[in-house]
């Protein structure tokens, strides 16, 4: 499954990895608008995946998880092929985005399905910050094809990626849960469950700031290179390859972390110090390369460390027969929240003087900060609140 899912990330930031190098050059764009068409992703995700999330309640999540493949895969190369500008890239950005509501969510109920009773927190962890390598390898890969071939080229290779999870889908065991009646969107029992909601809402801030960074690492460091002398071997290509990378032992870590030192203490001390380490770097936008370099790695250990904790916590405080819809909020406020981090970063670079000006990327890793700095009100809430009630529906 964590191999699949290696294929199934090869698009996710094929678009970014070229936004301020290729697109934005190439259509006139302007931050906002590239902001925009990247969240493009996230927004179709967003619509999709209370559906088919919710829908793994009731049928094979294998099979949701073919479906949503094969149509990732396919929108990837339709964007190659026929992206022409602002609108017609933002509506096949989200097809994929769409596709790809259909492969992460439902791939994870797949796996948890299949894994035998006990904790699953490791197995889950593993799952989620595998995620990170996959998007290590969809910069890298992107990055050098579009340098080498041009960026169609770059949507047409990693558009074949999903072939991975589809060879997966067809090797793992059929499973079919308990029919079921009743609502398919049903989300009472999930909003009754306080205790999952917490973890669901942090996750929100979690993606909020993974999803910006992610959009805006490349141009952000073409600034640098341009502006602040970095050597010609501290390339996009590297920083963001090696930013995305590190994200997995980060993940796994910041697990570990939460099984030992208690899981809403680790969540909330990881987002707390991503949030000053985002101060840092903004406020700091001009020194010299080697020190922001250094900065952006610390800050690669940081944003994703608490994405493994939050979602074993989400997964853990589920009831066993609302797990499927309780994927499904998860992952909507996620993906949510990551089409705002996108745009709303984009808005502030643009507001703040644009790609070139180091007051614009300031402002984006001010906005970073106060994004995940409300991560830890989210799992203070939910402690006060108490962990509500888990309310079950007739099968």
């Amino acid at each position: 499954m964590c191999i699949g899912q290696l294929g199934n990330l090869l698009p996710h930031v094929a678009l970014s990895a070229n936004l301020a190098q290729h697109l934005m050059p190439a259509w006139g764009l302007s931050a906002a608008e590239g902001g925009l068409m990247a969240s493009g992703y996230a927004f179709g995700y967003m619509l999709a995946v209370p559906v088919l999330t919710t829908l793994t309640d009731r049928i094979d999540a294998r099979l949701v998880l073919l479906g949503g493949s094969v149509v990732s895969g396919l929108a990837t190369v339709a964007f190659g092929i026929f992206a022409q500008g602002f609108w017609s890239g933002t509506i096949i950005w989200s097809l994929a985005g769409l596709g790809f509501a259909g492969a992460y969510m439902p791939g994870l109920k797949a796996l948890t399905d299949r894994l035998p009773a006990g904790d699953t927190s490791r197995a889950v962890t593993l799952y989620t910050s595998s995620f990170s390598v996959g998007v290590g390898l969809s910069f890298l890969i992107a990055q050098v094809l579009a340098d080498g071939w041009g960026w169609r080229t770059a949507f047409y290779v990693t558009g074949i990626g999903p072939i991975a999870m589809v060879v997966a889908c067809l090797l793992i065991e059929r499973r079919s849960p308990a029919p079921r009646v009743g609502r398919l969107l049903n989300f009472a029992p999930v909003f009754a469950n306080r205790e999952a909601l917490g973890y669901i809402f942090g996750y929100g801030a979690h993606c909020f700031e993974l999803y910006g960074i992610r959009t805006w690492l490349v141009g952000f460091w073409t600034y640098v290179v341009a502006h602040q002398g970095a050597p010609s071997w501290l390339s996009p290509v590297l920083m963001s390859f090696c930013f995305a990378v590190i994200s997995m032992p980060a993940s796994i870590l910041g697990n570990e972390a939460a099984l030992k030192f208690g899981r809403h203490r680790a969540i909330t001390v990881v987002m707390i110090a991503s949030a000053c380490v985002a101060l840092v770097i903004g406020l700091n936008a001009t020194a010299p390369a080697w020190v922001l370099a250094l900065l952006l790695m610390i800050y690669g250990l940081t944003v994703p460390a608490d994405s493994g904790a939050l979602t074993a916590g989400m997964s853990a405080a589920a009831v066993s027969e609302h797990r499927g819809a309780t994927l499904a909020l998860h992952s909507t406020v996620g993906f949510g929240l990551s089409a705002i981090g996108a745009w709303g970063t984009g808005v502030a670079l643009d507001a703040a003087g644009g790609p070139q000006s180091a007051r614009g990327w300031s402002l984006v890793f001010i906005v970073l900060a106060a994004g995940i700095a409300l991560g830890p009100l989210a799992l203070l809430w939910a402690r006060i609140s108490g962990p509500g009630k888990h309310v079950s529906t007739p099968r």
